[in-house]
């Protein structure tokens, strides 16, 4: 499908609600510094800068909602973003209730919403293309990444069985699906809470049985999650904020 027929079908909700306990500091680390600039900056400059995408919405915690929208007031105005395209709302108690405040702002035409973690900030723009192909031409889906290690199963630090690795998947974002098809599945919630806390968008969609399609991803679209990994991304970029040419 030529991308001129992708222009416009896509809205993306960007959660950046966490306040990522995990990697220490005292503020978010979406704001945290990655080669010059906040983590949250590399994944929405992506998707804002990108035709096919309509509209971008991002969730922000409640107690930073003012200094976010400052600072990406002053960074749009610097960088020549398009400000209509953007929008912030406050963040849920729970991932998957940002993303829900999230496609529920939308507001543009678009029929399909990617759902990206800021703390993935080096995703492509060719992952999220080979996004919105799948979207349109199987259905929802999300990036993942094929396991390479021999994946154990243990109990109390003795192992129990070994899982055939050649079907195990390391989920990513986007993960993606039809706008209509995520707020029906909100609405059963609103209804019939579920009984357990959806660390995914994929993982709903699981449990509603819709299928969910795969698209393969990269390790350079890992997520940021300790020091540890700040350093590794630290290496993937730039002083000036660029993304250095690698091969991951």
């Amino acid at each position: 499908m030529s991308n001129s027929l992708l222009f416009g079908k896509f809205a993306a909700v960007l959660p950046a609600g966490g306040l990522g306990k995990r990697m220490g500091g005292n503020i978010p680390k979406q704001l945290m510094l990655l080669g010059g600039k906040p983590v949250y900056q590399y994944s929405l400059d992506t998707f804002l800068k990108m035709d096919e995408i309509a509209e971008v919405v991002m969730a922000v915690p409640a107690d930073w909602k003012d200094y976010f929208e400052k600072e990406i007031r002053t960074w749009i105005s610097a960088n020549g973003r398009d400000t209509n395209k953007l929008k912030i709302v406050l963040g849920g108690a729970e991932r998957w209730q940002s993303v829900e405040n999230g496609v529920n702002a939308l507001t543009s035409n678009a029929e399909y919403v990617l759902v990206h973690d800021v703390a993935r900030p080096l995703v492509s723009e060719n992952i999220i293309r080979d996004v919105c192909e799948t979207l349109v031409h199987k259905g929802s889906c999300l990036v993942a990444k094929p396991a390479i290690d021999t994946i154990k199963i243990a109990s109390d630090g003795r192992v129990e069985s070994t899982i055939d690795r050649r079907k195990v998947w390391l989920a990513q974002t986007p993960q993606a699906a039809r706008i209509d098809l995520l707020k029906s599945l909100y609405a059963r919630i609103e209804k019939e809470p579920l009984n357990f806390t959806p660390t995914d968008e994929a993982s709903i969609l699981e449990f509603f049985g819709e299928p969910v399609y795969i698209v393969k991803g990269e390790s350079a679209n890992d997520k940021l999650t300790t020091p540890e990994d700040f350093e590794i991304f630290a290496g993937r970029v730039s002083n000036s904020g660029k993304i250095r040419e690698c091969i991951y």
